[in-house]
């Protein structure tokens, strides 16, 4: 494994992020599709047709040929791949085939995640995350991804955002299988990290000589008076383990939002200052802060595979796009190895527990007729990232 060929993007990947389930529509064979649908559910709405990326997914991408955009960052469904276990979908296989080859067709480096947020329903009722022998299925899954379509991978991510799972799934109640036990949160943590390493050595089995991650949500964070040591444990669950356990990779994937700010009661869900349609502050200054972090645990590459916000207001994207794209020029300047930056979302897509009313996307989607419509903001980031770094150089007009 240590002779392994890595061919990193000769040069800095300008992306957008998205995920299967999110925009795919028909993710019926999973843990989120039966979470939305049960009696009580505290799913906004189901996610139903989602974007009808399935189908429309040549479409998404000319978009972005259309904004000059080099990466696309997507997601295979494991539920659509492996529907009952040990029984392979070669239907779903070539459908992502084609995904792929379609990427390549029109120069766009794709940028494939492995697991995001859901489970195939067989996953599920056998105990999820808490069961030991998810770390060999997700390996087997692996060893099917890379075999069938590790020649068309350009940047392999094992598991989006494996704390979040832990959390929202395991402490906060709010994420399938919706449990409220920090012994079991801190399980799950220690499980996605055993997952993540396997699912890395079997994709490193080839085809393909691309570099594989794990993105990592992070946050900046601050304490209040009082809170510095829950901040401390907080973050140390949360990020440090994960950054400690990834050192082996090929690059450390940075995902980020906002600040969090901590007092001796935990987490302050309503700070005072400008917020988004999450709730959440705004706050793109992330960005610099998260990378500066994670590079002061690793000399290994760094992309960060999301950053956005929520809002239906589009100037107020572009505000905080231009601030983050400020502190990823001033990380760069500084030399810290940092080799892309996708922004979260192409589309409107569906967004977990809060259904279709937060707009992440430089895209709008008809919810009905699926035409999609790009904003403003989406010929405003083809612009910076095509002149980066002096389109964020000064203020903004």
């Amino acid at each position: 494994m240590a002779t392994r060929s890595i061919q990193f993007p000769p040069t800095f990947s300008w992306g957008t992020s998205t995920s299967a389930y999110q925009i795919e529509g028909g993710g019926t064979n999973t843990d989120w599709w039966r979470f939305e649908h049960a009696p009580n559910t505290i799913a906004a709405e189901v996610c139903g047709d989602a974007c009808d990326s399935w189908h429309r997914y040549e479409e998404d991408l000319d978009l972005l040929v259309q904004f000059g955009l080099n990466s696309f960052r997507l997601s295979v469904e494991w539920a659509r791949i492996e529907p009952e276990r040990g029984t392979i979908s070669i239907d779903a296989l070539n459908h992502y085939r084609n995904v792929l080859e379609a990427c390549h067709a029109r120069s766009i480096l794709p940028v494939v995640t492995l697991h995001h947020f859901t489970l195939p329903t067989w996953v599920a009722d056998a105990g999820g995350f808490e069961n030991p022998e998810i770390v060999d299925w997700l390996a087997n899954y692996a060893r099917v991804v890379v075999q069938e379509l590790g020649a068309l991978i350009g940047i392999a991510c094992t598991i989006n955002e494996p704390n979040i799972v832990a959390v929202m799934g395991y402490l906060l109640g709010f994420f399938p299988p919706q449990v409220s036990d920090n012994e079991r949160f801190v399980a799950v943590n220690e499980m996605m990290r055993r997952a993540h390493v396997a699912m890395r050595e079997a994709l490193r089995e080839g085809p393909g000589d691309f570099p594989i991650g794990m993105p990592l949500s992070m946050q900046e964070y601050e304490a209040l008076a009082g809170g510095e040591a829950l901040l401390e444990e907080m973050r140390d669950e949360m990020e440090d383990k994960y950054l400690r356990a990834v050192d082996d990779d090929d690059y450390v994937g940075v995902q980020c939002y906002t600040k969090l700010l901590v007092g001796p009661d935990g987490v302050v869900f309503d700070p005072p200052g400008e917020k988004t349609e999450m709730g959440y502050l705004f706050w793109p200054q992330c960005v610099e802060h998260t990378v500066r972090r994670a590079a002061s645990f690793t000399s290994k590459p760094i992309i960060v595979t999301e950053n956005g916000i929520g809002t239906n207001d589009d100037e107020q994207r572009i505000r905080y796009l231009h601030a983050a794209l400020k502190g990823l020029q001033r990380v760069l300047d500084d030399g810290i190895d940092v080799r892309g930056y996708f922004q979260w979302s192409l589309l409107d897509n569906f967004e977990w527990t809060l259904g279709y009313a937060p707009k992440f996307g430089i895209v709008s989607v008809d919810r009905t007729t699926f035409a999609r419509s790009p904003k403003p903001s989406a010929q405003w980031y083809a612009q910076a990232t095509a002149n980066f770094p002096a389109s964020v150089s000064g203020t903004l007009p």
